[in-house]
């Protein structure tokens, strides 16, 4: 008999998850009162009423539904773009013999951000609700989603269960895909130009068509085209792109400067996404591409890979990259560099040089650097030192502050013009238009055949 008692309880959920509602705390003060009547009718009356209310508790909390039959089933995505927007989907299903209004609950973790909570909805029996909510990630990493938990109460409304399930999931926040996404839809589109990318080809001798154009004495035979030739009644000639396979190495640094907050996210971030798009536009046209990520030491190295295999490579790499409070040792990439890639290839940094000492440290390895392979300087702005600079309230604080910040503005423009003396290519550029610039760059390049 005891276990049959034991085993009904378990069956029931545990009666600690039976709470009182706010309804029934109402008619128990409501009952109360009735005590407060003259004579002895509030003698009799109260105690009638007191039970019919328990009586009614003990109904409405053998009429709620088990845990047994309940199920919630959650969807997450396997991966989430950092600040890219998502859907959550959950699909809860009653085999309860009847209807029932429901709250629901999730405990999201810290890296993603979703509002899940919503007003009370019915569940019905034997059918299934489907709710979809809006999520964002936060912050890079692998999150783990705890349990979900079902706040059930019939239409008596006196007694409530809370259930909870245990339905784990997880999700991993990597670096913001969606500027990959859009320029490819818009490359697509040919619409490029909508994300502040220029569409740059060299003509000349080349593998890809570019057009026609009437014969000069001088050109290929080979290159005549004899169909549009007989179509115009003159010699026609095809002219064709250049195209080269090369190598495309990014360089980011992890040091204290990317750590600063660019928006709403830190510039390091900012960095990863504009890596990405990068790496998406160099793999479609051809190129190899990899990737070398220092602070004080080397945190990531990828060798140069084609195809969707560097997107793949590089993107994990990233995702496990932060940046750091420590400043970056340049020369400690660039050997490690030297040994890895000895082979000529364009070298796309990705920093920021606040004064003419970090400058000068930087410089003499990148002229080393600069002997053997392409060098590009993306050099991200400040843009609350800019802002510092002009003041915005009187004050002598205010006129220290951005005499401060004018200050380490010159002394940066300083250290990029000793840069640029070097014969360095720098892109000084804030990190909002950094992706569509630094893209524009290695076009140009491409198109001209500078490596």
């Amino acid at each position: 008999m005891r276990d049959r008692i034991v085993a009904w309880w378990r069956r029931r959920g545990h009666g600690w998850s039976i709470y009182p509602t706010r309804r029934l705390g109402m008619l128990v003060a409501v009952v109360a009162l009735l005590w407060l009547l003259p004579g002895d009718v509030g003698a009799l009356v109260a105690p009638v009423a007191l039970g019919g209310v328990v009586l009614g508790a003990i109904v409405d909390a053998l009429r709620l539904p088990v845990r047994d039959d309940i199920t919630v089933d959650r969807a997450v995505p396997e991966r989430m773009g950092l600040g890219d927007h998502y859907e959550i989907s959950y699909e809860i299903a009653s085999a309860a013999p009847r209807a029932v209004s429901a709250r629901f609950y999730d405990a999201i973790p810290n890296g993603v951000t979703a509002n899940v909570e919503r007003g009370s909805f019915a569940l019905e029996p034997g059918r299934t609700m489907e709710l979809r909510v809006d999520a964002v990630g936060e912050r890079r990493g692998r999150h783990r989603f705890g349990p979900a938990a079902l706040r059930l109460e019939t239409s008596l409304g006196l007694m409530a269960r809370l259930v909870s399930l245990e339905i784990f999931a997880e999700t991993t926040v990597v670096p913001s895909l969606s500027n990959v996404r859009r320029l490819r839809l818009l490359a697509m589109q040919n619409r490029a130009s909508d994300a502040g990318v220029r569409a740059l080809r060299q003509r000349g001798e080349g593998t890809a068509f570019a057009g026609l154009r009437d014969y000069v004495p001088g050109d290929d035979p080979r290159l005549v085209d004899w169909k549009a030739s007989a179509r115009h009644g003159q010699l026609t000639v095809r002219e064709q792109t250049i195209e080269r396979s090369q190598a495309v190495v990014l360089m980011v640094d992890c040091g204290r400067a990317m750590t600063q907050l660019a928006g709403r996210y830190s510039r390091f971030e900012q960095v990863l996404s504009a890596a990405l798009v990068v790496c998406d536009v160099a793999a479609a046209s051809g190129d190899r591409v990899g990737l070398l990520a220092f602070d004080d030491e080397v945190r990531a190295y990828v060798p140069p890979l084609k195809g969707l295999s560097a997107l793949r490579g590089l993107r994990a790499s990233l995702s496990g990259l932060d940046a750091s409070l420590t400043e970056p040792d340049y020369a400690s990439a660039f050997r490690v560099l030297a040994a890895r890639q000895r082979r000529r290839a364009l070298l796309i940094l990705f920093t920021d040089v606040v004064d003419s000492r970090a400058a000068q440290s930087f410089l003499a390895q990148a002229k080393r650097a600069a002997q053997r392979h392409l060098f590009v300087v993306v050099a991200i702005q400040n843009e609350a030192l800019v802002a510092a600079a002009r003041p915005t309230s009187a004050g002598s604080a205010a006129l220290y502050r951005s005499a401060a910040a004018e200050e380490l503005i010159r002394e940066r423009e300083e250290a990029l013009a000793r840069l640029r003396a070097a014969g360095l290519t720098v892109i000084d550029i804030d990190a909002a238009r950094m992706a569509a610039s630094v893209v524009n760059r290695y076009l140009e390049i491409k198109a001209r055949g500078l490596l």
